[in-house]
């Protein structure tokens, strides 16, 4: 049997409009959407870099322009539905349909259900999966009359293996459920909805006064590898799922982490 047209050879991406979401990071320090945000670039693509940091923005769009690629910058709360559709309007009236979204807002929280205030609790979950809700609601229509195209939700590790962190992990449970439900929903439209689930990565965000050169070391060998993962192993799996490489693959959480859920916690 003969290999569909472009099933090898072309990515699909070049040309294509791709969102990503949180996709600034501290100076110049590569996050995970940092790393999408240049991948996606790098294989073709016209990125729209949101953040809610305009700095931050700015600073991944320069990196990727200094390498020849093409992107915008776009200062947004997609937490907000008039901030996501504003995105919506530039977007589609400046750089046309959007082919790829990539939504990576995510903040973290510990503690169980009795240490965690209504308050954290509410911000983690309308940062964590209430911004993905508002994004694909506000952008898949404008995907679907283009012919289609992907989604790639940005989860974790914590959803499948919690750990002290109640709130997050619930979160990331619930970006699962969701791109499960996204994939049966808008299939017929042409639209894949898929989502990485990054183990212990090393990333600004993780990297605080608590990082200590043990507890890197820790994280590192608490992997089957044991090896440290970086944002380019998270992007390099967006790039994939966003990609005709992944065109028979939709409701999938991917997990990207070096073997750490393989192993037992005392390991």
């Amino acid at each position: 049997m003969s290999e569909p047209v472009n099933a090898i050879d072309d990515v699909g991406l070049e040309g294509r409009v791709a969102i990503v979401t949180g996709g600034g990071a501290r100076g110049f320090e590569i996050g995970n959407g940092r790393a999408a945000a240049i991948l996606l670039a790098r294989a073709g693509a016209a990125v729209v870099v949101v953040d809610r940091d305009a700095d931050a923005s700015q600073r991944t769009v320069e990196m990727i322009e200094a390498e020849g690629g093409s992107a915008v910058p776009f200062a947004a709360d997609v937490t907000d539905e008039s901030d996501c559709e504003a995105l919506r309007s530039m977007v589609t009236r400046e750089l046309g349909p959007p082919q790829v979204l990539v939504n990576n807002v995510g903040i973290g929280a510990a503690g169980t259900v009795v240490q965690t205030d209504p308050a954290v609790w509410e911000r983690v979950m309308n940062t964590n999966v209430t911004s993905m809700y508002l994004t694909s609601r506000t952008l898949i229509p404008a995907m679907a009359e283009a012919g289609g195209g992907a989604i790639v939700n940005i989860g974790s590790i914590s959803a499948i293996r919690p750990k002290g962190n109640t709130a997050y992990s619930t979160s990331k449970g619930a970006v699962i459920a969701l791109t499960q439900a996204m994939a049966v929903d808008h299939a017929e439209a042409g639209i894949r909805v898929n989502a990485v689930m990054p183990g212990p990565v090393f990333t600004p965000m993780v990297n605080g006064p608590n990082m200590t050169p043990e507890v890197r070391e820790q994280r590192k060998n608490a992997s089957a590898l044991r090896i440290e993962g970086s944002p380019w192993d998270i992007g390099h799996a967006v790039t994939f799922l966003a990609s005709n490489h992944a065109r028979y693959i939709t409701g999938q959480a991917l997990v990207v982490d070096g073997g750490v859920t393989l192993r037992s916690p005392e390991r």
